[in-house]
């Protein structure tokens, strides 16, 4: 691998639905980004399906899609153990980082994550700088390869349900290519705004315009600079307001005798984001069972797809073992749940639900202030998030 004397920094915007930037630059909030687009690239990329945070995340940091690292959803259902579990613990990653590979080879790796429940899996098999903004206030030389994190950038960490939290990111990020302490830095940022706020409103605009001022702040010091996401983000709703669920386990009790379990993946602790409503579903059930289930779910219109087990990890790219024996995915404007009752609608944090997870949410961004080469434009209509690092480090001009 080449060497690349400037700082390269690879961005994850999380929930940066491609509707929130073109509002925020056709209303003057995104200079530098509109300024990328010209000159440097921009391109609209698929995501890894389900369209979560976590399976996307895992995928920018290995190169590689949820078959290869496990990571199958923020949730899965550990059906020998009879269990469901928080994938969140480097013992479910199937493969190594990238940063395992870059570290070995002399670069000084960092990544910043807005919540703590990425921070343990990204760290895994190298040694650098690596925290949360969640828990910056804690920081330690000996976990997180540096300490007091909050004196040094002047001011507190903010809270998790804020949209001040992926600027304090980027902040932190702006301030360890300033100090020279990373060569190669990893931002993943967090996606409650988009889930509060609709693309072109008051508030989305001031998260992008803040966003805009870090990417221009990391652009004067030299950095080469790729922005890509995990998801886009829809509205979930009614016309009145409501969110538009779809209750699988009322469709299934009508479909077939059971027993059977429905699992939502998207389901994380921060519940107010969404409420562990997504547009991605898997459902564990009797074999006898598939294909009357399948029939049923297909026959409603709000539902996109209705995969058995291994059609749907090959169309996906999914582990066979981390997903029920069906797949199930909503369309634009609706959720899954599991049934009325199980899910507590007043957590939510905004007026109408907006969420993620299906087909509808996987396009995304993929941003740099430096064009492609030759090569690589010449593959461009192929690009993934997946591709972020290797583009970044070797795909852009000098």
């Amino acid at each position: 691998m080449p060497s690349t004397p400037a700082p390269v920094v690879v961005i994850c915007a999380d929930g940066a639905d491609p509707a929130y930037v073109d509002a925020a630059i056709d209303h003057g909030c995104m200079p530098t980004l509109a300024r990328f687009q010209r000159e440097g690239a921009y391109h609209l990329v698929p995501a890894a399906i389900p369209s979560f945070t976590n399976p996307n995340n895992m995928t920018i940091a290995t190169g590689q899609p949820p078959a290869a690292h496990g990571i199958s959803g923020n949730y899965f259902y550990d059906a020998r153990r009879e269990v469901e579990v928080m994938m969140d613990h480097p013992r479910f990653l199937r493969c190594e980082s990238l940063f395992t590979r870059y570290s070995a080879e002399g670069r000084r790796v960092a990544a910043i994550t807005a919540k703590d429940k990425l921070r343990t899996m990204l760290a895994t098999g190298w040694q650098g700088v690596c925290f949360s903004g969640e828990l910056a206030h804690e920081t330690t030389d000996d976990e997180h390869g540096i300490a007091n994190v909050t004196q040094r950038m002047g001011q507190a960490n903010p809270g998790i349900y804020s949209g001040r939290m992926s600027d304090f990111v980027m902040a932190c990020g702006v301030y360890l290519v300033r100090e020279r302490l990373a060569d190669l830095l990893y931002l993943s940022l967090t996606d409650f705004v988009q889930h509060t706020y609709a693309p072109g409103s008051p508030e989305a605009d001031a998260f992008y315009a803040a966003l805009d001022g870090r990417l221009a702040d990391l652009d004067a010091l030299g950095a080469v600079i790729l922005l890509t996401a995990d998801h886009g983000m829809n509205d979930k709703c009614h016309p009145d307001g409501s969110p538009n669920i779809v209750y699988l386990e009322t469709m299934l009790e009508a479909a077939i005798p059971g027993p059977f379990r429905v699992v939502l993946p998207v389901t994380d602790p921060h519940v107010t984001h969404h409420a562990g409503l997504g547009s991605f579903a898997t459902a564990y059930l009797q074999p006898d069972q598939v294909d009357a289930a399948l029939e049923r779910l297909r026959d409603d219109p709000r539902i996109d797809d209705a995969l058995p087990r291994h059609e749907a990890a090959e169309t996906y790219e999914l582990p066979t073992d981390r997903i029920g024996d069906i797949v199930v995915l909503s369309d634009r404007g609706s959720v899954l749940g599991r049934a009325p009752g199980a899910h507590d609608l007043t957590v939510l944090s905004a007026s109408r639900l907006r969420s993620h997870g299906g087909l509808h949410e996987v396009t995304v961004p993929f941003a740099a202030n430096r064009r492609l080469t030759p090569e690589v434009q010449d593959r461009a209509a192929t690009l993934r998030n997946a591709d972020a690092f290797p583009v970044a480090l070797n795909g852009l001009q000098t």
